[in-house]
């Protein structure tokens, strides 16, 4: 398949590049064959953030055999004969770099900014002041507009087993599943929820 995509003549070639360590990092970048390993290290060290020195390569066809390490920083990328398609995989050795236990990707591992509501009602140009603010000027605004008995009598007649028409796209069989109660809840849910997203 990567013969097929190489292009007849062209100096260059479409490699897909991951990470040791950077699981959601996989990125397609061209390269000119006649860049040395060295220029391919670089060129990937401001992509990835592993150091040129840190960062082994390894390279894979198509079809997930490894075929080589690329060892020789002097020679060209074209030496190895990478086709359209292959893939270079990045060998982090450094221990102590910034993509090593998940630092770049893992956002658990991030603190993160708390502040308590005494804090919060102490500062001044806040969403809820301004909301405050906008609900002193215009009151009928901020005011429920729904009633709790909304869409009572339409979910009064549906049964358990009953088939709807889904909107949109007017394709018919879907079946109810549950209790009618717990139909009748949700859709009440939904006025609970457009009444309860401005109390924020």
């Amino acid at each position: 398949m990567a013969s097929r995509l190489q292009i007849e003549g062209d100096a260059s070639v479409l490699l897909r590049v991951t990470h040791s360590n950077l699981k959601s990092f996989a990125a397609d970048i061209r390269f000119s064959l006649q860049m040395s390993v060295e220029a391919v290290k670089e060129k990937l060290w401001k992509k990835c953030g592993t150091s040129v020195n840190s960062m082994r390569l390894e390279l894979y066809d198509d079809c997930k055999n490894k075929l080589c390490d690329l060892s020789d920083d002097s020679r060209p990328l074209g030496f190895y004969s990478p086709l359209d398609g292959f893939r270079i995989h990045i060998i982090d050795l450094d221990p102590s770099s910034v993509t090593s236990g998940g630092w770049l990707e893992d956002t658990s591992l991030v603190e993160k900014y708390t502040i308590s509501e005494d804090e919060y009602s102490k500062r001044s140009g806040t969403f809820r002041k301004f909301k405050e603010q906008m609900a002193s000027q215009n009151p009928s605004a901020f005011r429920n507009k729904m009633s709790d008995n909304y869409m009572e009598d339409l979910c009064a007649n549906i049964k358990v087993g009953d088939r709807c028409e889904v909107d949109p796209g007017e394709k018919r069989g879907c079946q109810i599943c549950g209790s009618s109660r717990s139909i009748r809840t949700r859709i009440l849910d939904w006025s609970s929820i457009r009444r309860t997203a401005w109390k924020t």
